[in-house]
Parts: C-alpha cells; sequence; structure tokens
C-alpha cells in the first residue's frame, strides 16, 4: 500500500461528504512549471471555500498539509511531499470581479495575467504589472509579488483566509505584515480571495503599459522554457542576475538544470532535469555569489518535499562544503 492509500484508508469516514477532488499518489512534476518532482501522498482539489474549510477540520492536525498554487515558481524534490498537498481550483477560486469603480475581487487561484486583464476591462489602473508575473493571486499574496516598480501591497486593501483548524480570517493590508518579497502572515494561513484597489485610468494607457510589460518579459525573459521565474531575491542594492553574472554563472549547467544564458536568474530544466538537479545548481549559484562578492541570495522559489534518500542528501551537502 502506498503512503497515499494509507493515509486515505487511516482517515476513512472523517474525509467522507467533502466535494473536492482527492487524488492519492500525485505527480507533482504535472503540476510544477519545472515539470520535476516526486509525488504527493495526497493532492485535494477543494471545491470552495467551505468545502476547503471542512477539509482542513477534518484532517489531524498531526498529518501535514501544504498548500500550492499554480507551480509556476514551486520546486518539489525528488523524495516527494507528505501528508496533502492542497490546490486552490479555478472553478472555484480562479474569478476575478469588479465590486466598485476601483476595486476588485479575486480568488487565491487566479492567474495574475487575468486579473490585470479584468482591471482593463473596467479602466482600474494599477495593475498592468500582473501582466508580467507568471503565477497566482495565492502566491502573489504570500510573496508580495512584485514587478516594473509596483508590488502586490501598493493595491491590497483585505485578505480572507482559513487557518489550519478551517477557521476563517480576514486581514487587514497592514496585518499582511508586508516587506520585499515577503509577508508575515501566518505560515498556516491558506489565502483563498482578496479586494484589491487601483484608481480609474485610461484603457489605452493601461493597454499601453501591459504591452510594455509583455515586450519586456519576451525579449529579457526565458519564457518559453521550463522555468520557475525569478529564482533569488534581489539583495540590497543590487540585482541578483548581476551578482550571478559576476560569479561566472550565465548559462551554468547542472545535469539538466542550467541558469539561463538569456536571464541568468532564471533557472531552467532543459529537458531532463530532476528537482535535485535543479536544486543543487541554485545553491551552487549561491555558495559562487558568496565567495565572489559576499553577498549571500535568498531563495524567491519555493522549495517543497523530501529528498529521495539520505544518500543524496550527504552528496549535495558534501559537494556544497
Amino acid at each position: 500500500m502506498t503512503a497515499g492509500d494509507a493515509l486515505l484508508a487511516r482517515l476513512g469516514d472523517r474525509l467522507s461528504g467533502l466535494r473536492g477532488r482527492m487524488t492519492p499518489n500525485a505527480e507533482m512534476e504535472k503540476i510544477t512549471w519545472f515539470r520535476a518532482g516526486g509525488l504527493a501522498d495526497v493532492l485535494y482539489q477543494p471545491a470552495d471555500e467551505d468545502d476547503l474549510a471542512a477539509f482542513l477540520k477534518a484532517v489531524p492536525l498531526d498529518v501535514p498539509v501544504v498548500v500550492v498554487g499554480i507551480g509556476s515558481n514551486l520546486l518539489v524534490r525528488e523524495g516527494g511531499i507528505a501528508g496533502f498537498v492542497v490546490r486552490l481550483s479555478a472553478k472555484g477560486f480562479g474569478e476575478a470581479e469588479v465590486i466598485s469603480e476601483t476595486r476588485i475581487r479575486a480568488g487565491a487561484a487566479c492567474p495574475d495575467k487575468r486579473l490585470a486583464g479584468v482591471a482593463l476591462e473596467a479602466g482600474i489602473g494599477g495593475f498592468h504589472f500582473y501582466h508580467g508575473i507568471p503565477g497566482g493571486v495565492g502566491g502573489a499574496l504570500r510573496m508580495n509579488a512584485g514587478a516594473n516598480g509596483v508590488e502586490t501591497r501598493e493595491r491590497v486593501v483585505e485578505v480572507r483566509a482559513l487557518d489550519r483548524q478551517g477557521n476563517l480570517h480576514v486581514l487587514s493590508n497592514e496585518e499582511m505584515g508586508y516587506a520585499y518579497r515577503h509577508s508575515s502572515a501566518a505560515a498556516d494561513l491558506i489565502f483563498t480571495s482578496a479586494v484589491f484597489e487601483g484608481y480609474p485610468e485610461d484603457k489605452a494607457r493601461i493597454r499601453e503599459a501591459m504591452v510594455a510589460v509583455q515586450h519586456h518579459r519576451e525579449t529579457v525573459q526565458p519564457i518559453r522554457e521550463k522555468t520557475g521565474g525569478s529564482t533569488f531575491k534581489n539583495p540590497e542594492g543590487t540585482s541578483a542576475w548581476k551578482e550571478i553574472d559576476k560569479a561566472g554563472c550565465r548559462g551554468l549547467l547542472i545535469g539538466g538544470a542550467q541558469m539561463s544564458p538569456m536571464h541568468c536568474n532564471f533557472m531552467i530544466n532543459t529537458g531532463t532535469a530532476t528537482g535535485f538537479d535543479l536544486e543543487f545548481l541554485g545553491e551552487t549559484v549561491r555558495a559562487r555569489v558568496l565567495e565572489a562578492s559576499g553577498i549571500r541570495l535568498h531563495w524567491e522559489i519555493k522549495r517543497i518535499g523530501r529528498f529521495k534518500s539520505g544518500r543524496e542528501v550527504q552528496e549535495f551537502l558534501g559537494q556544497l562544503l
């Protein structure tokens, strides 16, 4: 019996009545944009916020619950993910609607690009930067996603979230505790939707800004590769790509993983990369940048799951130290 099947058998009737989709032994490589990674014991896609609350109330606290978004900036290790992986579905959490002249409510599974499109059609300015972020609203809320000089914290009014016990919380912008690529909201909170606010703006100007964002992405980023977007956060006073380049890591290849020759803060799967290849490449780059400039880069990509074996961990650490 697999770990996923055993977990479902253990919980038995506790999960009865849930309306979402339950998938044991789910292949995470089909979800992540890197197209790499091991199995999740069980993948759960809730039908809506009430269904997610019921799920959280039903699952004992000793069972791990990990939340993932659309998989754009996610690295999953080969050993897979213990417990449940929750992925909010487009059907229950993917909509965006205009609720006032300047406000939009969007579900956590709504793609950032769709949020930008809804704002355009409503003539609401301040959302053009989302057109260039390859992620979803939930991830943007968690990491204060930003681009082109604008950040999520500048648009958020309030956020709905469920805690690990299934209790509802509504957080203000201030309570989200935003900083650069970071939110200090409790780690166990699962964001379900948020209200954003922009300002009235001519549609032609919004469209022009969105076209500029798209042109920038197409000319400087490897958007047609299997990538997770920016690998590392920008250090204070400089850019991650500049430090990576100075350390001689542009185009660096380990296994099937490579730092993009086009934009060296983008890590790509050239076709055969494992999660181990990708993480080892990233840590190698961090070590070389630290040696070259004294700057310690911090991951922007979220890494989750277990290493495949104890030996793999030893080899990983041994080559870094």
